[in-house]
């Protein structure tokens, strides 16, 4: 066993020896790859790749989140790819669907086994970022020896995940180097860029679950970009971003059992009739620039019938 490997896989085995799972993601991760996976973190066996019909067929089990995720994963390595990085989509079994890289560093990259069609699920791979990210459904760094398996050591990885409209997780996006001079710096940049890409790929889904919509940023968020509600044209809540629904303590189908906007930001809003015709008139005339004539036309009503209801309020 060469030297390198033997001082990682004892370094491993010492903190699983030690019982650090509680005290540790990362070790409550190794100690998931070596009792629950049964992986051996010396072994050297090749990657699983899927054939080209089976990632076809995932990359269709992914629906409209390919599609919508393309110009993010070209965005993001426009910005991290002269650092030597490799950008990747996987799926839920933790499958390359997707991949961006330099052509001069494919091979690398391809021998590590960063590539489409390969799985980098926990069972299949230990400790790193898109199997972990998967595991934990949260970002995740793991640094060269923090993997599990001693032939992944030289990668250093950032994943975060892409959730859908109803705060399900649909796949996770990760950025990989192989460079070991990278400054700390720099790796908790590239973590919170590929966190924001992943966001936003969620914003686009969610917009394109709810394209009659109205979108509202919910205030005072401090969780950043996709705090997001859909709102349908009675003022009722009907979506909500993972974020949103996170921030605000809603659950379940909100299609079905609709919150008011204002219950949800928890506002005060009219609550009587009464109240509910001066906003709609408020709203007509504020559209209208405050043309009487104009505002009565949208609401349907005479010019003297809107100046009656106007005068009574």
């Amino acid at each position: 066993m060469p030297t390198v490997t033997h001082q990682h896989v004892s370094r491993i085995e010492s903190a699983l020896r030690a019982g650090l799972a509680a005290k540790s993601a990362l070790a409550a991760s190794w100690v998931r790859s070596a009792t629950v996976h049964h992986l051996d973190p010396a072994a050297r066996r090749s990657d699983h790749r899927l054939t080209e019909s089976e990632l076809a067929q995932a990359r269709d089990r992914l629906g409209a989140l390919h599609p919508t995720a393309a110009p993010h994963l070209d965005r993001l390595f426009q910005v991290v790819g002269g650092l030597g990085a490799c950008i990747v989509l996987a799926d839920t079994e933790g499958v390359v669907i997707d991949r961006r890289g330099n052509a001069g560093e494919d091979a690398e990259f391809r021998a590590a086994g960063l590539w489409t069609g390969t799985s980098w699920s926990e069972s299949r791979a230990g400790t790193n970022g898109i199997g972990t990210c998967l595991a934990e459904g949260r970002p995740v760094t793991i640094h060269r020896d923090q993997h599990f398996m001693a032939r992944h050591i030289g990668l250093s990885c950032s994943s975060a995940p892409v959730h859908g409209a109803e705060g399900d997780l649909l796949a996770v996006i990760d950025v990989s180097t192989a460079r070991a001079d990278l400054p700390e710096a720099l790796t908790t940049l590239i973590a919170a860029t590929v966190t924001d890409a992943a966001r936003k790929v969620e914003t686009d889904l969610f917009s394109q679950s709810f394209p009659r919509a109205r979108m509202v940023l919910v205030p005072g968020t401090e969780r950043g970009l996709g705090a997001l509600v859909a709102v349908d044209r009675n003022d009722l809540v009907i979506g909500a971003t993972r974020a949103a629904r996170a921030q605000l303590g809603l659950a379940g189908d909100l299609i079905a059992q609709p919150r008011p906007l204002a219950d949800v930001l928890g506002v005060d809003a009219p609550e009587s009739l009464e109240g509910a015709e001066r906003a709609v008139m408020a709203r007509a005339l504020a559209r209208t620039g405050g043309n009487v004539s104009a505002a009565a036309r949208a609401l349907g009503l005479s010019r003297a019938t809107l100046h009656r209801k106007l005068d009574r309020r």
